[in-house]
């Protein structure tokens, strides 16, 4: 079992609790932010850090901790574990209410690290199904722990053998999936979503590995565009790169992992590979 931050102490995995009294609990009212080790260093702890504060004042959550405070701690709790890698989950939470609705000034904190768990090799190898949704985040640029919604269509996705599912706006736009950002490739051009997304950190560190290799948009992409892609591809921090190969019912390219994802792949690959080293 890992050792958990919580609130200024650390703990067990199996000993982390929280009052029932917190509004994380009560009403869903908390942010939190995901990133992993690579060589055991925190993969671009800063931005994620950034991200997690920014989370928290657009929902107006009260968050005392400094940049340096929350990395201090992170380095303190990789400490505390023993794993080659880690995965590392941040979470700040409303805290206790005197209504059961107000938030006050008694936010908590809790970093989790647990091992890097690898995904099957056959979606980098064969790539994955997704499936689209009439869906929108509730506060796009907050990564908060609202994730009924997300819940609700990963079901749907599962059910029809899909690893992910991507929210498509009223104007037929797609933005992102549940967990991941996307990336369609037409004609050698890499094309992002960039409007009413959550900011992914991986997604920010491969536009910039790209750039000497591929041009890159940054642009509202529709579903049909997505669907007559020659390749797409979603990133996040647990997944890296992962190759799609389906959308719906709609094949896209010819159902093989096409070779500048795979390029991009690689690109990553040899940039996580020397994250960390001197």
């Amino acid at each position: 079992m890992g050792i958990f931050y919580i609130n200024g102490k650390f703990v067990d995995e199996n000993e982390a609790v929280l009052p029932v009294t917190d509004l994380a609990i009560l009403r869903g009212y908390a942010v939190f932010d995901f990133l992993r080790t690579y060589n055991g260093h925190p993969f671009h702890l800063e931005a994620h850090l950034q991200r997690l504060r920014n989370s928290a004042a657009l929902i107006s959550l009260h968050c005392p901790w400094s940049l340096e405070e929350l990395s201090d701690i992170v380095g303190k709790t990789l400490v505390q574990n023993d794993y080659p890698d880690s995965n590392i989950r941040l979470l700040i939470t409303g805290g206790d209410s005197e209504d059961s609705i107000s938030p006050g000034q008694n936010s908590r904190l809790l970093v989790m690290v647990r091992p890097v768990m690898p995904h099957p090799d056959i979606w980098y190898k064969q790539g994955i199904k997704i499936i689209t949704a009439r869906l929108n985040r509730y506060i796009h640029g907050a990564k908060s722990t609202d994730y009924i919604r997300a819940i609700v269509t990963l079901k749907d996705a599962q059910a029809v053998g899909a690893i992910e599912s991507l929210y498509v706006n009223k104007d037929d736009q797609v933005l992102e999936g549940t967990t991941s950002n996307l990336f369609v490739v037409r004609e050698n051009t890499v094309i992002t979503p960039s409007e009413d997304i959550l900011p992914g950190i991986t997604r920010d560190v491969l536009i910039e590995i790209l750039k000497p290799d591929f041009p890159v948009e940054l642009r509202p992409v529709t579903r049909q565009e997505l669907l007559d892609s020659d390749e797409a591809f979603i990133t996040s921090s647990t997944k890296e790169v992962v190759p799609v190969v389906q959308v719906d019912d709609q094949v896209i390219g010819d159902r093989l992992v096409g070779p500048v994802t795979r390029k991009i792949m690689e690109l990553f690959r040899s940039y996580t590979d020397d994250y960390g080293k001197p």
